[in-house]
This record gives C-alpha cells, sequence and structure tokens, in this order.
C-alpha cells in the first residue's frame, strides 16, 4: 500500500499540471493591482468553469493523499 501513494502522487500531480495550465490566460497580474480596462468581472463558462471545478477537486485529491502518506 504504501508503495502506491508515490505512484499516485505523481499521476495526480501531472494531471493537476495540465489542468492548471488548460486554465484561461490573460488575467495575470493586472486584474491583480487594477487593470486599464475598467477592472470588470467576467464569469467563468462553459468549458472554464468545469476546468476550474477539475482544478480544485485534483487538488483536494493531491492535498488528501500528500496527507495520508504523512500519517500512514
Amino acid at each position: 500500500m504504501e508503495s502506491l501513494f508515490p505512484f499516485a502522487q505523481i499521476v495526480t500531480a501531472t494531471i493537476l499540471m495540465i489542468l492548471i495550465l488548460l486554465q484561461q490566460r490573460g488575467t495575470a497580474l493586472g486584474s491583480l493591482f487594477g487593470s486599464s480596462d475598467g477592472g470588470s468581472y467576467a464569469t467563468r463558462r462553459g468549458i472554464q468553469k468545469h476546468l476550474l471545478v477539475a482544478t480544485i477537486g485534483v487538488g483536494i485529491v493531491f492535498i488528501a493523499l500528500s496527507l495520508a502518506h504523512f500519517v500512514l
């Protein structure tokens, strides 16, 4: 069982990196400090919303695997 944790963490981390890289680009740090376009709020729709939910889910699974590996 203990040899399964590193493999699961590597797979989960790879999926998490892919999901993060697929996120919409163009928001960068400009929106953090106030952008010149009025700072309008954009809602996520369609595939972007599903990518966000999947990224959060996979991130939670990765953290749970890390904590389980540390405890066990």
